[in-house]
């Protein structure tokens, strides 16, 4: 059985202690130096935050599986998660740990009862869609670390009733900037057919939640097609260069990707997700999973346990 550990951190607090850290100055948001956190020894390593997380890192030894594809991590990058996204990381042998950067976590706490709380899920790189990292010129990296540290200087400080204001205006700024950067970065890397998988990920997620999935089984490949314009051999071409994978193997991923989601983060059984994801035996389910993952269904969920 692979060497895969697999946790889950439900505070901001659970996550400093693991790596090491010291108890966060406030619990609902923090900012961390990200050369002080401990070394994580281990092969491969699958984590959910039940909070936000935006990073900037450098020089990490480890490859970040995240939805679909690798992150393409590399000098002055940022990366977004939001709450409940499965990770993998995959660390690279005999490579010593020299990573640098920070990392910023706010729980959904921290932003209820205010605007933010609704708007912020209206940024897409917090979603699995937007499957590249943000690569920043060193004027860009300069200006929103600068916003980061002064959210932190907030926290730091004697909190009094204007303090949550201050700093979610600086989180919201910080999120306007990268909005702005990503955008750019969509046109200078020519990406058009990024633009076509964000497609393909809206599509079969609203297919996934709708009940065809159990009424029709998985989309085919002239369905999906069909749903983005394209010719299935455009189609399967295009997710070859992009993800590696042919247009069927794409589809089990997402479906692994999605009982992976319900193992971790529900109670249903094997069967009851198994008829969920349109298998009409939990058997035939249970097959294709080992075959992605080479783990069981019960054994990828024991080992959050």
């Amino acid at each position: 059985m692979p060497n895969i550990q697999s946790h889950r951190f439900k505070t901001i607090s659970e996550f400093h202690k693991f790596r090491g850290l010291p108890t966060p100055e406030h619990p609902l948001i923090s900012v961390i130096d990200v050369a002080l956190m401990n070394e994580l020894l281990m092969d491969e390593f699958l984590v959910i935050k039940d909070f936000y997380s935006i990073a900037m890192k450098r020089n990490l030894n480890y490859k970040v599986k995240y939805g679909q594809n690798s992150g393409d991590f590399d000098e002055g990058v940022m990366f977004f998660t939001s709450p409940g996204q499965l990770l993998k990381l995959t660390f690279e042998k005999d490579t010593p740990v020299r990573q640098s950067g920070w990392m910023l976590l706010v729980h959904p706490d921290f932003l209820w009862n205010t605007p933010l709380a609704k708007t912020i899920r209206h940024y897409e790189f917090f979603s699995y869609a937007v499957n590249e990292a943000l690569f920043l010129s060193e004027k860009e990296e300069t200006m929103v670390t600068g916003i980061v540290q002064y959210m932190e200087q907030e926290y730091h400080a004697n909190i009094d009733q204007f303090s949550q204001t201050v700093i979610l205006a600086q989180l919201e700024l910080l999120l306007t900037y990268s909005e702005r950067f990503y955008q750019r970065q969509f046109i200078t890397r020519k990406i058009a057919n990024h633009q076509i998988l964000a497609r393909l990920e809206d599509i079969l997620d609203g297919y996934f939640k709708s009940d065809q999935l159990i009424k029709n089984g998985l989309p085919t490949v002239g369905y999906i097609a069909d749903s983005l314009n394209v010719s299935p051999n455009y189609l399967g071409s295009m997710l070859k260069v992009l993800t590696g994978q042919n247009a069927q193997q794409h589809l089990h991923s997402k479906l692994i990707e999605l009982a992976k989601e319900k193992l971790s983060t529900t109670d249903l059984s094997v069967s009851e997700i198994a008829y969920a994801l349109g298998f009409e035996h939990s058997q035939s389910f249970s097959k294709l999973f080992k075959n992605k993952t080479d783990l069981s269904p019960l054994e990828f969920r024991q080992s959050f346990n």
